[in-house]
C-alpha cells in the first residue's frame, strides 16, 4: 500500500488493533496502512519500531492536554503502561477525561484515535511536515556546544517526554509557589514526573505516590504546608520508581504563582533564573550525599505550558543562570529536556558565540 493511497478509515481500524493488542504484542500482526506510513522510517530496526515511532510523531502532534494524554495511554504510549492489557490503559483514558469506560469507548476513544489517524493520514500525504533530523523523532538527542564565559560547553538535549530520561542524575519539575502537584493524569511536565514516580500494579493500580509523599512532608518540615512560598524556591524529592532508569533526584522548582480566583498562573522570567542558579546550589549541596555523587542535571523550558511563557523567553531565563554556574567553572554535565522540535531549535539556537575581538585602539588599564 503506497502512502497517498492511505485512508482514514483503514488506519482507524489498525489503531484500534494497537489498542487492543499493545506496543509488546505487534509482531506477526497485519498492519498494512500504519506499516506504509512508516516505511520512510529508516532509523527503527523492525517494522513494529517503525510503526511505534510513527505512532509517537503523530501523538506527540495533538494538542498537549486530555487529547494527547489520553492517546498515550490508549496506545500504551505512556511511560510504565507498554505492558498494560487494554482495559486497564481504557480505564485510565477514561479518568483523564472524568467519563466512564462506557463512556469513553463510544465516544472519546474514538475521537482520541480518529484525531491520532487524521495526523498519519496528514504527513503520508506530504501535507505534515516532513521527517528530518530537525523533528523526525527517532533523533531524540542531539548536543548543542555553547560558550559559557571564557569556556567552552556542551548541553545534551532531549527531544521527548520528560518521562523517557534515562540515567540523568537529577530531573527539574517546575511547580507553582504552594508545591501542590497537579493529578498525575495531566500532560504537564511535573504531572508526568509524579505518574512515571508512582509505584503501580500489574493492573496500574496505584500502590505508593513517592514524589506527593515526600513534597507534602518537605512543606511540613519548612512549615509551609498550606502557604505559598517564595518564587524561586527548590525542594528536592526522590525520584521513586525512576530510580531504576537512573533517574535519583527530582528538583521541584517553584516558578508559577497562582493568580487569585482563576486557574491561570504568573511567571516571571527572574523567578525562573532565581529557580535555576538554586537548583545549581541544591546540587552542590547533595552532590556528595549520593553514591556515586550527583553530577548531571535536566532542565524543561520552566513556565512555557501553562505560564504560557514563549520558548524563546524561558530558554534565556534558564540559560542566564546555567551560563553563569557554567562559566565559573563549575563542571556540571546539564542536559534539557523538550517534546517539541520547535522547542528543540530553540534550545539550539543558544549560541557558541566568539567573544568580540578587544578594541585595540581603547586604552589598556595600564595607559
Amino acid at each position: 500500500m503506497a502512502p497517498g493511497s492511505l485512508d482514514h478509515a483503514s488506519l482507524l481500524v489498525e489503531l484500534q488493533a494497537v489498542r487492543r493488542a499493545g506496543l509488546l504484542r505487534l509482531r506477526g500482526r497485519e498492519l498494512p496502512a500504519l506499516e506504509a506510513a512508516a516505511a520512510s522510517l529508516t532509523t527503527a530496526r523492525t517494522r513494529e519500531g517503525a510503526v511505534e515511532a510513527l505512532l509517537r510523531r503523530a501523538v506527540a502532534r495533538l494538542d498537549a492536554g486530555t487529547l494527547r494524554t489520553a492517546a498515550e495511554y490508549t496506545l500504551g504510549l505512556a511511560q510504565g503502561t507498554r505492558d498494560w492489557p487494554a482495559s486497564s490503559r481504557r480505564t485510565r483514558a477514561a479518568e483523564v477525561y472524568r467519563v466512564s469506560e462506557e463512556r469513553f469507548r463510544k465516544h472519546h476513544e474514538v475521537m482520541v484515535l480518529g484525531q491520532v489517524a487524521a495526523h498519519i493520514v496528514e504527513w503520508a500525504e506530504g501535507g505534515g511536515d516532513e521527517p528530518g533530523e530537525d523533528d523526525w523523532p527517532g533523533d531524540t538527542h542531539r548536543t548543542v556546544d555553547v560558550l559559557a564565559g571564557e569556556r567552552r560547553a556542551r548541553l545534551t538535549l532531549h527531544i521527548h517526554s520528560v518521562d523517557l530520561l534515562r540515567d540523568v542524575d537529577v530531573v527539574v519539575s517546575p511547580a507553582n509557589t504552594y508545591f501542590a502537584l497537579p493529578e498525575p493524569y495531566k500532560a504537564s511536565v511535573s504531572a508526568s514526573l509524579r505518574r512515571a514516580a508512582s509505584v503501580r500494579g500489574v493492573t496500574g493500580d496505584l500502590l505508593d505516590d513517592p514524589v506527593l509523599d515526600e513534597l507534602r512532608k518537605w512543606t511540613a518540615r519548612h512549615g509551609t504546608s498550606g502557604r505559598s512560598v517564595i518564587p524561586g524556591t527548590v525542594a528536592a524529592t526522590g525520584s521513586g520508581a525512576l530510580a531504576e532508569y537512573g533517574v535519583r533526584r527530582i528538583y521541584h522548582a517553584a516558578v508559577a504563582t497562582p493568580r487569585a480566583g482563576t486557574n491561570d498562573y504568573d511567571v516571571l522570567p527572574a523567578d525562573i533564573t532565581r529557580a535555576t542558579s538554586r537548583v545549581f546550589a541544591t546540587l552542590a549541596e547533595e552532590h556528595d550525599r549520593h553514591t556515586p555523587p550527583l553530577h548531571s542535571v535536566c532542565f524543561p523550558l520552566l513556565g512555557s505550558g501553562r505560564g504560557g511563557l514563549p520558548y524563546r523567553v524561558s530558554a534565556a531565563a534558564v540559560w542566564s543562570a546555567v551560563e553563569a554556574e557554567l562559566a565559573r567553572g563549575a563542571r556540571w554535565d546539564v542536559h534539557f529536556v523538550v517534546r517539541t522540535p520547535e522547542a528543540a531549535r530553540v534550545v539550539e539556537r543558544i549560541p557558541a558565540r566568539p567573544r568580540p575581538a578587544r578594541d585595540q585602539s581603547a586604552p589598556s588599564r595600564s595607559d
